[in-house]
């Protein structure tokens, strides 16, 4: 009998441990987001103002687990506010809209400074002497479970939906991209026969923005996502929600191979852009007009 008893407390030892987190989740979960955090992203995101009902209502229940697993720090001096939490929360959740998702599995802590902070760099010089450095940063993914941005420029991203720039977008892509085992460009697609199309079309797109960067040619995505595949997915990224127009006109299939991959289709939530004015002469220049009739 004693032995009986002590194989069931062993056996609730192994098993509270792991079903108290997920009973805890669940009646968390069974909350909705309060007016006031409902607010903030009225206020702070601007396109979650013309999101359906339906995924206005699961954006929330995704910031509701996310603020409920995941630990704010301010840094710097920066107290920690429910708008700078519930701001950044509802950013990267845009992210796992109509995806199954454990929300971020690998991130526990969010670091967040007043405005650009400095980070260590190493830095490889000629015949790999190796020199320390240090570099002014919006923002990071790291691949401990730590994301740290600048509240500064999540605000500046938030408030500009329409410019390519979102430090929060680009910082949870690359928490994206680390779930399939490491940070290269190739996020987990589920399906493994989806990897070779994915792979030809970011591959073409990525060479696509070397050569431009290159040559300091006008693109549509940020030239730093030239710098290598992970960063090419980051700023793709950012360029699939805030220029949706631009990038489905000028990157077709790479648009088409986002929208498979994240199931929302941001056009919906913004205005064409207008057309770009036309182009002037310069003075002494003349210009014909072909009409062949």
């Amino acid at each position: 009998m004693e032995a009986l008893i002590w194989i069931v407390l062993t056996l609730l030892a192994i098993a509270l441990p792991l079903a108290y987190p997920r009973w805890r989740l669940r009646r968390v979960l069974a909350r909705p987001l309060p007016a006031a955090a409902q607010a903030i992203l009225q206020r702070n995101i601007p396109v979650y103002r013309r999101m359906a009902p339906a995924l206005q209502q699961q954006l929330q229940q995704l910031v509701v687990q996310f603020l409920h697993q995941k630990k704010f720090v301010g840094c710097e001096g920066l107290e920690m506010t429910d708008e700078i939490a519930v701001t950044i929360a509802g950013q990267a959740c845009m992210l796992l809209l109509n995806r199954p998702t454990k929300v971020y599995p690998a991130l526990h802590t969010v670091l967040v400074y007043p405005s650009e902070f400095v980070a260590q760099r190493a830095e490889i010089g000629p015949g790999g002497v190796v020199t320390p450095g240090r570099q002014s940063m919006l923002g990071e993914s790291w691949d401990d479970g730590r994301v740290v941005l600048s509240w500064d420029d999540v605000q500046r991203g938030a408030g500009n939906w329409t410019d390519g720039h979102n430090v929060v977008l680009h910082e949870f892509a690359h928490q994206l991209d680390s779930e399939s085992g490491r940070a290269n460009g190739a996020p987990y697609l589920g399906n493994p026969a989806s990897y070779r199309d994915w792979s030809d079309v970011l591959q073409r797109n990525y060479d696509s923005l070397r050569m431009r960067a290159m040559y300091r040619q006008e693109t549509v995505m940020d030239p730093y996502g030239a710098t290598n595949p992970a960063e090419f997915f980051a700023v793709a990224t950012e360029t699939f929600y805030e220029k949706p127009y631009q990038m489905a006109e000028h990157h077709g299939e790479l648009f088409a191979e986002f929208l498979k991959y994240y199931r929302v289709d941001p056009r919906a939530w913004q205005s064409p852009p207008p057309p770009p004015p036309p182009v002037q002469p310069e003075p002494g220049e003349i210009h014909y007009s072909w009409n062949p009739h």
